[in-house]
């Protein structure tokens, strides 16, 4: 796989890039460039992996029309930026098999790691909620076994709690997260 790219791209001139690469490549697009991702330890594998059991679990109990998906789904920032968070939840219509996009996200989850710890909490905080879908941002530290909230209001304003127990009420979609499940 060569990334060595000089030149800005477009999300969808990415997409097409990744796609015919014949595997899976760990990497976002950020400003027009090819960034690869750094291989995960197993804690936060582990933590990303039950994230996107919890979610699809309260997905499926509150028998909503949306769909949890685990890292590998892109979703489209700008022009030049595209994010793969660890999980992600989608409502309305199902996203058809084929499309590597998650075009209107309405819960967006990073899982944070010594290498991507900055950017989960400034770049991508700023460039989850740039789309209008975007209701819950969640930031989870396995090494401190909390998650930080973002949620954004009916008014847009976006408010910020931590938590390391109790419930986590998502509204909309309208779930709920022990967060217990999460680092249990």
């Amino acid at each position: 796989m060569n990334i060595a790219l000089r030149r800005t791209m477009t999300v969808a001139e990415y997409l097409a890039w990744g796609d015919a690469q014949g595997g899976r490549v760990l990497a976002e697009l950020i400003n027009g460039q090819i960034v690869a991702m750094s291989p995960e330890r197993a804690d936060h594998n582990r933590t990303k992996g039950k994230i996107f059991v919890a979610l699809a679990s309260a997905v499926t109990k509150a028998g909503l029309d949306c769909e949890a998906f685990t890292d590998g789904m892109t979703v489209p920032i700008d022009e030049h930026t595209a994010y793969e968070p660890d999980a992600v939840v989608h409502c309305g219509e199902p996203i058809p098999g084929q499309q590597l996009t998650v075009p209107a996200p309405v819960i967006v989850v990073e899982v944070l790691s010594p290498t991507t710890r900055h950017s989960d909490t400034s770049a991508k905080l700023v460039g989850y909620f740039k789309l209008p879908s975007v209701r819950h941002y969640i930031i989870i530290d396995p090494e401190a076994r909390t998650l930080a909230h973002h949620a954004r209001g009916d008014d847009g304003a976006i408010a910020a709690r931590t938590l390391a127990s109790g419930t986590l009420r998502l509204d909309p979609p309208g779930i709920e997260l022990q967060v217990s499940d999460i680092f249990g």
